[in-house]
């Protein structure tokens, strides 16, 4: 059973569950990223500020396997950012009652939030391309030959839809499966299947920003 239906209306605008759970990741995220780094020191780090440098420089080395440093330094805050939202909305629909409480639906698991992150990636690529290749980056579209316009065209519409496709089509079965698990089998199985979702949902978010990542090489590449 999921809520997502209106939970109430701002200004006209409808807030669902999803909306609510989405605003308090955001807002647990930033007060973690805002305490980790509010005294930040050279030598002797607290263990917060320590913990979110590790994970950075291991997501900025991991994007510089397809970047290359420079580039891996300029869009690793927005590559991982989307990697520590969707890594922290895959685990909510861990948590009990996810997607039964009214107010509390995991926002990876609803087509609307993926297509969202996927216009994120999108929109990061195409003004990445011109920023690093200025009106020559209009120039992949047409090569190798002018005809293939349409197609490339095309494709560029097919990179967000894939990628929102493939997270919501990934979380929402993995919910539907321990769903159904722990209805069948409530003792033993489900605690498997939530240790097999845990490694699940990273992989699910280090795959989505690898893909972002590898659009972005192409668009900003020095091939354009």
């Amino acid at each position: 059973m999921s809520h997502s239906g209106a939970l109430f209306e701002v200004a006209g605008v409808e807030v669902t569950s999803t909306m609510t759970t989405a605003a308090a990741i955001t807002v647990v995220l930033s007060a973690v990223v805002i305490a980790g780094t509010r005294n930040m020191k050279v030598s002797h780090p607290g263990r917060l500020q320590s913990a979110l440098e590790y994970a950075m420089g291991s997501l900025r080395d991991f994007y510089a396997s397809i970047l290359g440093k420079e580039r891996a330094t300029a869009f690793t805050p927005i590559l991982g950012t989307l990697f520590l939202f969707i890594i922290v909305s895959n685990y909510s629909g861990l948590l009990p009652y996810a997607g039964h409480l009214p107010g509390f639906q995991p926002p990876t698991g609803v087509l609307s939030t993926t297509v969202a992150l996927a216009m994120i990636t999108f929109f990061t690529t195409q003004i990445g391309g011109f920023k690093y290749n200025g009106v020559h980056y209009l120039g992949h579209f047409v090569k190798p030959v002018a005809p293939l316009l349409p197609l490339l065209l095309l494709e560029e519409v097919i990179h967000p839809l894939s990628l929102s496709l493939r997270l919501y089509g990934n979380i929402y079965g993995e919910e539907t499966v321990l769903h159904q698990v722990s209805g069948l089998i409530p003792l033993g199985a489900p605690i498997i299947i939530m240790g097999l979702s845990l490694l699940f949902g990273f992989i699910q978010a280090l795959v989505f920003t690898m893909l972002s990542a590898i659009y972005i090489e192409a668009a900003t590449g020095h091939g354009h």
